[in-house]
């Protein structure tokens, strides 16, 4: 039986894993805990594909390893957002993106943070994020949510 409550990963921890950033408490959790993932984190992955610069000799390896981290989420861990959670986390990153003046370029990962952290909740999972300054601003609005943060090495 895993150690403590279900995780929701948020896209950094797979960054993080990726790139030899994570702690080895943050590794701990991942092999003690029940990983659930978004279809958020997904998203932000697989953007990559489209993103990085096919002629840079990185691009493939870094493409592969991403690719081999997508095969390994099982498909009963893959959890989408539903309407009234795609609502209502609209509003909810409006209202950051107004109170905290965010400009177009931060707008769309706030909406992506609170899908994800409105998602957990619902589900009755914890965010597992080295995000600390967007999510703890999300739980300041939406107090209930659970998150547990991590500091990035």
């Amino acid at each position: 039986m895993p150690a403590g409550g279900e995780l929701l990963l948020d896209t950094c921890v797979y960054i993080d894993g990726l790139q030899g950033r994570s702690s080895d408490a943050v590794k701990v959790l991942l092999r003690t805990r029940s990983l659930n993932h978004s279809t958020i984190a997904l998203a932000e992955m697989t953007h990559l594909f489209g993103r990085l610069d096919p002629a840079d000799p990185r691009t493939e390896p870094a493409l592969a390893r991403i690719t081999d981290v997508i095969r390994a989420i099982p498909a009963h861990r893959l959890h989408e957002a539903d309407a009234e959670t795609m609502a209502t986390a609209g509003i909810l990153a409006g209202t950051l993106c107004r109170l905290c003046g965010y400009g177009a370029d931060k707008r769309q990962r706030a909406l992506h943070d609170c899908i994800m952290y409105l998602q957990a909740r619902k589900l009755g999972l914890t965010v597992l994020t080295g995000n600390v300054g967007d999510f703890d601003l999300i739980q300041q609005l939406v107090p209930d949510g659970r998150l547990l943060i991590y500091r990035r090495q």
